[in-house]
């Protein structure tokens, strides 16, 4: 893949990269606040389990947009990779790095999505289990997805730091967007490591989501969108 990007003019991976962060960007976004979002209940195991069975194939479709979140987020890593290399071999490869650990986690956490599934398929096997059984263990299951997240997000954080300060020194695009990529990691530090340090977190949940994902999803649709209408400076 890196020797077929290679082959491409700066210009070109510029436009391909934009529209790959927006596919990125818009199936995380669906798959986490609408389709999860719309069907998990906090605090009730019931309405959640409910919920899911009745919308299973909205459910599966939220997975599916997981896959394709993390199918471009791996080929965003090496088209930024041989975009920003001339720019800093380490700090590239760092970048790439973390943005591909934080792939390969988001992409194992989907198996708690499955088994929410297997749950609530109403295998034979399961029999054995009450109804209030298996909903407590969707929960369960729905809580370690979240962390799971949570922890792919760091990794995230990592290489959006090193991609923020590789976009300020890199002349390619306004420095303010590197700034922004900055703030914006720092964002999904604080959230990941609060919902890993605080046993309230849900008590805070709405002020993380307002102040620290409102200006992370300002920053990288900015990039987005400069990517897409402006591209990089080609000389530079």
């Amino acid at each position: 893949m890196t020797s077929l990007i290679n082959n491409q003019s700066p210009m070109k991976m510029a436009r391909i990269a934009g529209v790959t962060y927006l596919v990125l960007y818009l199936a995380g976004m669906f798959a986490e606040f609408f389709v999860r979002s719309s069907l998990y209940v906090q605090g009730d195991a019931s309405a959640t389990a409910s919920n899911i069975m009745d919308s299973e194939l909205l459910f599966r479709w939220g997975i599916t947009s997981d896959v394709v979140m993390i199918i471009s987020d791996i080929t965003l890593a090496v088209i930024f990779y041989v975009l920003f290399k001339p720019v800093s071999h380490y700090l590239s490869t760092f970048a790439a790095f973390f943005r591909m650990t934080q792939a390969s986690i988001l992409g194992v956490n989907l198996l708690n999505l499955f088994i929410i599934l297997h749950l609530l398929s109403g295998a034979e096997y399961l029999s054995s289990f009450s109804n209030e059984q298996l909903h407590s263990l969707v929960m369960t299951f729905v809580h370690a997805h979240d962390v799971g997240y949570s922890i792919g997000l760091i990794f995230f954080g990592v290489s959006l730091l090193f991609f923020g300060i590789l976009v300020m020194k890199s002349a390619y695009v306004p420095k303010v967007l590197g700034f922004m990529l900055i703030i914006a990691s720092i964002g999904y530090f604080v959230d990941s490591f609060a919902k890993i340090l605080m046993h309230d977190y849900e008590k805070y949940a709405a002020i993380f989501d307002s102040v620290v994902f409102m200006p992370a999803a300002i920053a990288e649709m900015a990039f987005i969108l400069w990517l897409l209408i402006k591209g990089v400076n080609v000389t530079k």
